[in-house]
């Protein structure tokens, strides 16, 4: 079936979509028969980035080359734009060689929301970083469009799945206690926005961040859970009334499926991400400005419609598509 290689500086013990994606898929690679190999930051020596400790970065990241050599890959995908992966690419072109590599975040806009770096040099070093590819791969069409309007090239369509056994509806019924926001506690999720929102329900917030400490002091009312995986995180699904997704700069949002699959209808901001996912009035509801309206209107929705919605999305076929983009290295 042939080895494929995969450079990648997100990786476990990192909880974010990136990670999720890239195990899931390896897993699921695996299944089909292929020797996958994955080199990540847990292979080096690390350090804390700056600002966000729970994020590792490999700073003896020249011992790369050395292990891609050993690996002998047939096909090499290069998953994240960090040390490694700069890195992997400055290998791969200096021997000539293709590789494909992966859009999974709005990176301009977190750092412009972060650092306050202009758009323009940001998706300028990512347009330098991913045109080199011979594919690179993006979450959504509306996403692609952006990027092709900004002069990204030979972009292809990578969608997201959701764990069947694991996120699922409520037997009896789900108990609608709260509006619930899953993901990371930073400001580029612009998650203040859903904090700050009037409502008769209580709020939940699972994950964790940057601003999970400042956030906690400012809204006592909230309840903070903390990182949740597996079951415990699909219970706080089901018994959601209503899953807020109040992030701008999201590609996708593998949060939006999950609830989905448990059959809790979502609310967000008219924009790349859930405008791909949300149906108006099926699945959730969108709104350009006003998230209040967009949950009071979502809360309306049939929650066995929501959770027929997530059946298009599996990690068996996002593992074909991720197949098909292969470009060997022969």
């Amino acid at each position: 079936m042939g080895k494929i290689l995969v450079v990648t500086d997100a990786w476990e013990p990192q909880v974010n979509g990136v990670v999720t994606t890239m195990t899931t898929v390896v897993a699921e690679l695996r299944k089909k028969n292929f020797d996958v190999e994955v080199l990540h930051p847990g292979m080096f020596h690390t350090f804390p980035l700056p600002n966000y400790p729970e994020i590792s970065v490999a700073w003896n990241f020249w011992d790369l080359k050395k292990k891609i050599r050993k690996i002998n890959p047939d096909y090499i995908h290069i998953s994240v734009e960090g040390p490694l992966g700069i890195t992997a690419r400055h290998f791969c072109l200096e021997h000539k060689l293709p590789f494909t590599t992966a859009i999974h975040t709005k990176f301009p806009e977190y750092v412009y929301e972060r650092y306050n770096i202009g758009l323009d040099v940001t998706t300028g070093l990512l347009k330098w970083f991913h045109n080199a590819a011979a594919k690179t791969l993006v979450n959504t069409i509306s996403h692609r469009d952006e990027l092709m309007e900004s002069g990204f090239t030979d972009l292809v369509l990578w969608s997201r799945g959701f764990d069947k056994e694991i996120f699922y509806p409520a037997e009896g019924g789900s108990k609608k206690e709260y509006l619930l926001y899953v993901g990371r506690v930073a400001i580029e999720k612009n998650i203040e926005e859903f904090l700050k929102m009037e409502s008769d329900l209580p709020k939940v917030v699972v994950g964790g961040g940057p601003m999970l400490k400042t956030f906690k002091r400012k809204y006592p009312k909230v309840t903070f859970a903390g990182f949740k995986k597996g079951k415990e995180l699909a219970d706080i699904y089901r018994d959601a009334a209503c899953f807020v997704f109040p992030s701008k700069t999201d590609t996708f949002g593998i949060v939006l499926i999950e609830a989905l699959a448990c059959g809790t209808p979502i609310a967000g901001f008219n924009v790349t991400g859930p405008k791909d996912i949300v149906i108006e009035g099926v699945n959730g509801s969108l709104d350009d400005q006003d998230l209040k309206a967009a949950v009071a209107r979502a809360l309306t929705i049939d929650r066995n419609s929501a959770y027929e919605s997530s059946k298009a999305y599996t990690w068996d076929s996002v593992a074909d598509q991720f197949i098909s983009s292969l470009v060997p290295l022969e």
